[in-house]
């Protein structure tokens, strides 16, 4: 599948408030089996976006087939990398958040969940890209290549 470079950024809140769900509920529901099923599927939801393709996300998806054709295209599309990164910073954190609930340490899976969950309402609520912005403070770092 070949990546698209440029996305609709209203799809991006769509899926961070899908994303910021499924996180408050892993915080919310005191089952530790539904919080591992749970953290699952948002592990491979960041997985699929971060390393497949923004669109093949499972709440990409709900966005393209029942949001978007009710409000119609959008009037201009932004840069797909920053995203992407961002989505590989969720993977990271939720990543870790399940490994640690796996392995019992509760506090830091709610810790790392909890960072993930403020990254996701914050992107959802005001459109403030927390991974997005990272990427292009490690970009301006980086020397340019030759």
């Amino acid at each position: 599948m070949s990546q698209p470079t440029q996305v609709d950024p209203r799809g991006l809140r769509v899926v961070a408030g899908l994303t910021a769900t499924v996180l408050a509920l892993v915080l919310a529901i005191p089952s530790e089996p539904v919080r591992i099923v749970l953290l699952g599927v948002q592990v491979a939801v960041f997985a699929i976006a971060a390393f497949v393709s923004l669109g093949a996300s499972p709440w990409a998806l709900v966005f393209a087939k029942l949001v978007r054709p009710r409000i119609g295209p959008p009037s201009e599309l932004e840069d797909a990398r920053p995203p992407r990164f961002a989505q590989l910073v969720g993977l990271v954190f939720t990543s870790v958040a399940l490994v640690s609930l796996l392995a019992g340490a509760t506090t830091v899976a709610l810790v790392a969940t909890a960072f993930a969950l403020v990254a996701a309402l914050l992107n959802a609520v005001v459109g403030l890209c927390l991974g997005c912005e990272m990427y292009l403070a490690l970009r301006r770092l980086t020397p340019a290549g030759p």
